[in-house]
Order: structure tokens, then C-alpha cells, then sequence
């Protein structure tokens, strides 16, 4: 079962910012397949794990397995928020190393048919939470639907999972494409996932070609890569005991690379003012004294 959430059994200092800024990453990929939720969980946990209050929401509205994946039994989810029976905060689980869980549902299509203003409600509804986060991690659906459009537009940084397969690097230039041309997105993180070898090279190699396509057909995209997890056999026998990595394993190949990932996010600038869209926390930014006083580029 969940675990209960005392919020006022925390540290003091835990709400005593609600307004600073948080830093928000959605995790998408261009094809399903790429182990783009285990990245999420394990990204959410190695973060946790280092002081970090985060958040993770199961955005893949219509499939979700964020719960599954962790051996969580929520009582609520994102339905019943839309649905207007429970509150954001009443849906809240614990999950490993204190992070908290956004559930979404499995198996309802209403969920993954939802237009792109029930998708911003959802987004709003985060402007109701009353207690602090240092990072929410938003675990996208796979590919070019809505949804995905809707939170990747939401957040501050878009991180693209992909694998050393052609449909994954094909399709990740798809969902880059996309973003970019049609919404205005041009930062993109690129983690190489499932890499054969515990070291870089591979994962170099695989961001090299996808830069290479997308410097040829799209001119103003800028990709960064983060780093590169390498295939695992301790993860899969994490998953089957529905734990993350990091908490099942902590001293694997995988433990060790999400935590250097987890660190080179720690060092990624905070935004700096709110860009002007629907955004997640967007009153927590503007309401922190870090905007600038020149207007964000849209």
C-alpha cells in the first residue's frame, strides 16, 4: 500500500520557500520502448537521494506505469483529479527515497484522449500545491501526441531518451522536429540509454548522429548531451522486484551513471523568468525575485 504523507512531520525548512523556483524536466522519447520510464524513475530517485525534494508525474495519461514500476498501489490518480473527486495533493504517494508520485491511470481511454485544455488544467493544478519542490520530473507518453506536446511545452527542459536503434534515433528527430518547428522548443537533453558498455563512447556516438541529422534539417535546435546509461542486468532484475535501481542496486553500472546524471542536472542554470505560456509552478518563478527584467525569449 501507499505510504502516508505527513508533510508537517518534515524538515522545517521544507516550507519555508514554497516560492523559489522549480526546476522542471519532462523525460519523452520519439518511440516507446527506449526504457524512457525507467529513466524517470530512476533519474527522480537519484536526485531524491542526494537531499533533492522531487516530484514525479506519470504524464503517460492513458498507460501509466510509473506505479507499477515501484510496486505502488495509489487509492487515487489523475482521473479522479479531473473527474473533480480529489485534490493534486490527495493523490500524492510516497515513493522511494522520500519523492512524491503524481499516478496517473492505466487503461482508460478517456485518459489518453484528452484535449490540450484538459492537459493545461492539469498543469495549472500544480499552482495548488502548497508545499516546496526542488525538481518535478514530468515522465511523458511516447511520441507525438498531444500530451506530449503539452507537457514537454510546459516545462523548462526537455530530456530525449533514446537507444542505438535507427526508429529510435528516427523518431526522436521526429518528436525534436515537432517541438521545435510547431512550438518553439530549441534546447533539447539527450541521454543515450541501454548503451552496450559501461563507459561514454557509445553514448557519444549515438548523440553525434542524431546531431548530425538534426544540424542538416533544423537550424536553430541545440542538443546537449547528458550521458548514458548503460544496458543492465541488475535493472531488469530491479524491475521485476519492483524497486528502482538505485534503492534495489545501488553500486551497478546503471546506479552509478543515473547518479552522474543526476549531478549534471544539479548544475544546470535555473530559468530565469517565466516565458510567457502555460507552464508548471509558473507562479512559483515569477514569484521567486529570479526574473529578469527583460522579457524571456519565447
Amino acid at each position: 500500500m501507499p505510504q502516508a504523507i505527513d508533510y508537517h512531520a518534515a524538515r522545517p525548512s521544507q516550507f519555508q520557500d514554497v516560492a523559489v523556483p522549480v526546476r522542471v524536466l519532462a523525460v519523452s522519447s520519439g518511440k516507446g520502448g527506449v526504457g524512457k520510464t525507467n529513466v524517470s524513475v530512476n533519474l527522480s530517485t537519484a536526485l531524491a537521494q542526494t537531499g533533492k525534494r522531487v516530484m514525479l508525474l506519470d504524464a503517460d495519461l492513458g498507460l501509466a506505469n510509473v506505479d507499477v514500476l515501484l510496486g505502488l498501489q495509489p487509492r487515487a490518480n489523475l482521473y479522479h483529479v479531473l473527474n473533480g473527486e480529489k485534490t493534486l495533493e490527495e493523490v500524492l504517494v510516497q515513493g522511494p527515497a522520500g519523492m512524491l508520485i503524481v499516478p496517473a491511470a492505466s487503461g482508460i481511454a478517456r485518459m489518453a484522449d484528452l484535449e490540450p485544455a484538459q492537459h493545461a488544467g492539469i498543469i495549472r493544478a500544480f499552482s495548488e500545491l502548497s508545499h516546496p519542490l526542488d525538481v518535478l520530473v514530468v515522465d511523458t507518453a511516447a511520441g507525438l501526441h498531444d500530451s506530449v506536446t503539452s507537457f514537454c511545452r510546459a516545462a523548462q527542459e526537455v530530456m530525449v531518451v533514446v537507444c542505438d536503434e535507427p526508429a529510435s534515433i528516427t523518431d526522436a528527430y521526429a518528436l525534436i522536429k515537432v517541438l521545435n518547428r510547431d512550438h518553439g522548443l530549441m534546447r533539447f537533453r539527450i541521454l543515450a540509454n541501454m548503451v552496450r558498455n559501461d563507459n561514454e563512447d557509445e553514448g557519444q556516438t549515438l548523440f553525434r548522429k542524431l546531431v548530425a541529422v538534426c544540424d542538416r534539417f533544423l537550424e536553430d535546435v541545440i542538443l546537449d548531451y547528458v550521458g548514458a546509461v548503460p544496458h543492465d542486468e541488475l535493472l531488469r532484475k530491479a524491475v521485476q522486484r519492483r524497486q528502482s535501481v538505485m534503492e534495489a542496486y545501488p553500486s551497478s553500472p546503471a546506479a552509478r551513471a543515473f547518479r552522474n546524471i543526476a549531478s549534471r542536472i544539479d548544475q544546470w542554470p535555473m530559468p530565469r523568468s517565466a516565458r510567457g505560456g502555460i507552464e508548471f509552478f509558473v507562479e512559483r518563478l515569477i514569484n521567486s525575485g529570479f526574473d529578469d527584467p527583460e522579457p524571456a525569449a519565447s
